[in-house]
């Protein structure tokens, strides 16, 4: 087994020189709402993202990619009635790749009180003299398990040597800790690709490596508009998806 020392000098010579001959066992682990809120919500042209040539074009082409795990949950239709309809399609488009495999989380849905960060200027309907409150009961929507998830699938796959490397999508700080025991405990190379301009500097240096996931690195790593699921089926991007994203 690499020792994460000699595998971090290996992904760093394999970026710098293409003649370097092994090949790293790669697994994806990808935290799909964090993907989701940073890099795709306001952009409808990327959406219709291939994890797998995604991670090849972040990657070295000495990491083999043998797996690729994604983690999300299934979304309601209460602001979107269509959005379920488009997710089922970009699941089924994912699926198309031999070697991913879907892990979902759940949301979950509470009242909760909460302070009011900047009341507005005009008056409660009804009320003449009366401030707004200080707190206000509001509906509450959470994704759950999936970073409980990542983290888990994460360390037994390290533990059961089923990677060299590890590349994690996501700005997630809650997983530093997981992180950080691959390298340092189980001797593995974990890079992060993240989403978001940058990360917690505890989270930077529990990674071997991190890389930024930007917009050129989406906009080429697209399915095409219609994908084949098992040589037959065919499933098709979703037509407000189709927008063409500006570089």
């Amino acid at each position: 087994m690499l020792r994460v020392s000699e595998a971090a000098d290996i992904v760093l010579a394999a970026f710098a020189f293409s003649t370097y001959a092994i090949v790293m066992r790669t697994i994806l682990y990808v935290d799909g709402f964090n993907l989701y809120y940073r890099k795709l919500k306001r952009s409808p042209g990327l959406k219709w993202l291939d994890l797998e040539r995604l991670g090849q074009r972040m990657l070295s082409q000495h990491n083999q990619i043998v797996g690729i795990k994604y983690f999300t949950a299934r979304v309601s239709s209460f602001a979107d009635p269509e959005a379920p309809r488009k997710q089922q399609l970009y699941f089924n488009a994912l699926k198309s790749l031999p070697n991913l495999t879907i892990h979902e989380g759940r949301f979950q849905s509470s009242q909760k009180w909460a302070q009011m960060a900047k009341p507005p200027t005009f008056k409660p309907e009804g009320s003449v003299s009366e401030p707004w409150p200080d707190v206000v009961l509001i509906n509450h929507t959470e994704e759950k398990g999936s970073d409980v998830n990542l983290a888990s699938h994460l360390l037994l796959d390290a533990f059961l040597d089923r990677f060299d490397a590890a590349a994690v999508i996501s700005g997630d700080s809650d997983l530093t800790a997981p992180i950080r025991m691959v390298r340092d405990d189980l001797d593995k190379v974990v890079g992060i690709l993240t989403p978001k301009s940058g990360i917690p500097k505890e989270m930077e240096e529990a990674a071997s490596f991190v890389k930024r996931i930007k917009r050129n690195h989406l906009r080429d790593s697209q399915f095409p508009d219609d994908v084949l699921i098992n040589g037959n089926k065919c499933i098709t991007r979703p037509e407000n998806w189709t927008a063409k994203p500006t570089s």
